[in-house]
């Protein structure tokens, strides 16, 4: 079997999603999942972006050693520079390096000739390579290069240095046949193509991400790149969860495999869609809530019988569990930190104390604490750790078919101040979200509001997604509580937050 490398990009290409806006820690809660996930490559961000950028790659560098950590960088020296600061104290400090080199790239936006781009390429890729021990060069918009230009610019850049070769499908433009031929010319035309390792990274605009990193295997793709849940620029990314369980299920006829720990998967989708807030659709294959559910009286009486009629891949395989009833009101802490170690949290000691108070807190209130349950409300006490300008103290909405929904709610300020407004509204969510907006004193367009609930029953946790424009500023916010009302507030709040947060950020940077 070949080994297949993993290279996961959702916490740089995957944040690139409209209206994905991740903080520092659930970036990093996410790169330990994704170490636990076992992917071979994690690619934390883009250093040079920003002063955030920087500072959440540099950390996952310093604490994720199971897999190596690797940042982007354009052709440019203080790129390059920025990004070996924030990843030399990794296990493996890899860098990903890209330059554009299809024709209406180098005409409309290099607005450089072929000559010039090789000659940036080689340039770039030499003053990395004495800093970085792996380098991983790109052609973006590969797929529209001409062939004789790719393979030239593909050798040189090899002399150079380059370790990786990186073919990305940047608009998700081309077909798995022509993909796949790509790939077998450069093998034919680049001489040193045998002392580097060949990388398939696909886009889904025409659905085809999945069938075109399966087509690059087969002609000789020794790593794929992609995101989980397939999240990305627009129609996304290859699904990583999607090409590892195809490669396992089809290996008869692929011959590879990857080192996944496939029982990670459905963990791990649901984590990056909890912090995104980017809902994974009930029919997505692997991980979608009906990929093992069967409606069709035909198909339950196969299944019944053997349930390879119909179902080729078992829910087991990629973690997947019923919601059973694991702790209660009656649970002591020895149990609830055992539960928490055997479904993959990681809580430091100094914290078990508070958050069993949390857990035996909502115990009280809700009948049956399931999995999800619990991994939702660590997640949330341990998110909400970060610079909180704004904390809710108490709502009330008052709501009748033949009244005038009103809401009042307090706030404390970051000073401790305490806020009380009042306001009006045509639902109980706009007089609540009109009121939040006289208490901050700022205009907010919603563009985006989504709830979903936590597991089943009348008892359950509600969490609740919004997309707003505060200060000028597009950002995201998440709240979970059992009234959908307070989940509201608290994640609206959240997204301020994030805002305030960002915005101070920056005024540390520029003073500092």
């Amino acid at each position: 079997m070949r080994k297949i490398n993993i290279f996961d990009t959702t916490l740089r290409d995957g944040e690139q999603s409209a209206g994905v806006n991740l903080n520092f820690t659930e970036k990093l809660e996410i790169a330990r999942q994704l170490e636990r996930l076992n992917v071979d490559i994690i690619e934390a961000g883009f250093p040079a972006a920003s002063k955030g950028d920087f500072a959440s790659v540099a950390e996952i560098a310093r604490e994720i050693k199971g897999c190596s950590v690797t940042g982007l960088a354009r052709s440019v020296l203080k790129d390059i520079d920025a990004a070996w600061e924030a990843l030399k104290h990794g296990a493996e400090p890899r860098l990903h390096l890209f330059i554009a080199t299809s024709p209406i790239h180098r005409i409309h936006k290099l607005k450089q000739t072929k000559e010039e781009v090789i000659e940036t390429a080689v340039r770039t890729v030499q003053y990395a390579a004495a800093k970085f021990p792996v380098i991983q060069w790109s052609a973006e918009d590969a797929c529209r290069t001409e062939l004789d230009f790719l393979a030239e610019i593909v050798e040189e850049v090899i002399k150079a240095g380059a370790k990786v070769i990186n073919i990305p499908d940047t608009v998700g433009y081309i077909s798995p046949q022509e993909y796949g031929n790509i790939f077998t010319y450069l093998r034919e035309h680049v001489p040193s193509i045998n002392k580097i390792e060949l990388s398939a990274h696909c886009h889904d605009d025409l659905g085809m991400s999945i069938a075109n990193s399966l087509a690059a295997v087969s002609a000789g793709a020794s790593q794929v790149e992609g995101t989980i849940n397939g999240i990305g620029e627009r129609a996304g990314n290859a699904a990583l969860e999607e090409f590892a369980v195809a490669l396992h299920i089809r290996k008869d006829f692929y011959e590879a495999e990857t080192r996944m720990n496939l029982k990670e998967i459905s963990r791990t989708s649901s984590l990056v869609s909890k912090l995104t807030g980017m809902a994974v659709p009930a029919n997505k294959a692997v991980v979608g809530r009906n990929a093992f559910a069967h409606e069709s009286g035909i198909h339950q009486d196969g299944v019944l019988k053997e349930k390879t009629t119909y179902e080729i891949i078992s829910p087991e395989l990629v973690g997947l569990q019923n919601n059973t009833m694991v702790l209660g009101k009656h649970s002591g802490r020895h149990a609830f930190r055992n539960r928490l170690n055997e479904i993959g949290l990681s809580v430091p000691e100094n914290e078990i104390n508070h958050l069993f108070t949390v857990f035996k807190e909502l115990a009280d209130r809700k009948k049956e604490m399931t999995d999800d349950d619990l991994a939702a409300i660590i997640l949330e006490e341990k998110l909400s750790k970060e610079q909180q300008y704004y904390r809710l103290d108490s709502i009330q909405v008052q709501y009748g078919t033949n009244q005038v929904p009103t809401a009042t709610v307090t706030l404390s300020g970051c000073q401790n101040e305490r806020i009380q407004e009042a306001s009006t509204g045509s639902g109980s969510i706009e007089a609540l979200y009109n009121t939040l907006e006289k208490c901050m004193d700022e205009t907010a367009s919603l563009l985006d509001y989504r709830i979903q609930s936590v597991g089943a029953g009348r008892d359950a946790l509600a969490q609740v997604y919004v997309k707003l424009v505060f200060g000028g500023i597009e950002t995201s916010g998440r709240g979970l509580a059992q009234d959908v009302l307070e989940a509201s507030a608290k994640a609206y709040i959240n997204a301020v937050n994030r805002v305030l947060y960002m915005e101070e950020t920056k005024k540390i940077a520029v003073t500092g």
